[in-house]
């Protein structure tokens, strides 16, 4: 193809794919510009009409004082560091397992992407009823071994650590997915020559593997991390926040202001100021890993 023919076809390439970007930005910012219009008015329902009153910054500077929000802050990043970061190691050492077996890959592969494949309402369902105080499995299970039985979802101690453990059982299988797929991409000369100088197992592992696929691990866990701070469904079908704040996390702390308290201008605040939080955040986590990558 002449210079002519390939400067038409990425004229067209454009002409073709500028609705579909302009109609995917006006879709992202209008939500985003009437939460930032509504977070800086007092909306009342009036005869089934809204009335907005102008506060200016009022609702923001409430923010700093809400200890409900503080909370949510707190058990989301608790949630979210320690959730995130046993999903990622156990998923690797999974797919390192699978990834070093020869026949049965598939079955294997199958198994482990169960839990993420059901739905949210079930796990929900189902993890409550196996966490359950009276005649919960997971109760029944530590009293034949002569243990007394613990209320999971209904004590503060409990509550946060269970509703972690319930997300780490779902969202393992993802991060198997994205680091197997790393291993399997692998160049294979590099570990067949590790293992001719004498490597053994864990020694190729530490020295050859893991280094290889830091960039794999690291893309894996800011992604995942960063869908681990809009945790909603769990909390909702499992404790609904509590015990107390226990397990409030941001998504359900908007949640409730919006729909439960019906304070929809500062609801709006506190989205925006999520928002702004959680984007600084990735901008920072993206930097970083392009730090590590330049210097790897």
């Amino acid at each position: 193809m002449t210079a002519q023919g390939i400067q038409i076809d990425r004229k067209w390439r454009a002409i073709a794919l500028t609705p579909a970007a302009v109609i995917f930005v006006a879709m992202s910012l209008l939500p985003v510009l009437n939460l930032m219009a509504m977070s800086v008015h007092e909306i009342k329902w009036v005869a089934s009409h809204s009335v907005w009153s102008y506060v200016g910054f009022t609702h923001y500077r409430r923010l700093a004082e809400d200890e409900l929000l503080q909370a949510g802050i707190g058990n989301t990043a608790i949630f979210a560091v320690v959730g995130v970061t046993i999903q990622v190691v156990l998923g690797f050492f999974l797919a390192w397992a699978v990834s070093r077996i020869r026949s049965g890959r598939t079955l294997y592969r199958t198994i482990f992407i169960l839990p993420i494949l059901v739905p949210g309402i079930l796990i929900g369902a189902v993890w409550k009823l196996m966490l359950n105080f009276d005649f919960g499995l997971v109760n029944g299970a530590i009293g034949l071994l002569g243990l007394h039985p613990v209320d999971w979802l209904g004590t503060r101690a409990w509550a946060l650590p269970s509703v972690i453990l319930v997300d780490i059982w779902h969202w393992t299988p993802f991060c198997f997915l994205l680091l197997l797929a790393g291993f399997e991409s692998l160049p294979q000369d590099v570990q067949e020559a590790a293992r001719i100088d004498g490597a053994d197992t864990w020694t190729e592992l530490r020295y050859v593997l893991i280094p290889m696929m830091m960039p794999v691990i690291v893309v894996t866990f800011l992604f995942r991390f960063v869908t681990s701070l809009k945790v909603f469904d769990e909390i909702y079908l499992l404790t609904g926040g509590g015990p107390g704040s226990a397990t409030e996390v941001l998504s359900y702390t908007i949640y409730r202001t919006f729909f439960t308290q019906d304070r929809m201008g500062y609801g709006s605040a506190m989205s925006i100021a999520v928002l702004f939080g959680i984007s600084l955040l990735i901008v920072g986590s993206l930097a970083a890993s392009r730090r590590y990558g330049a210097r790897a």
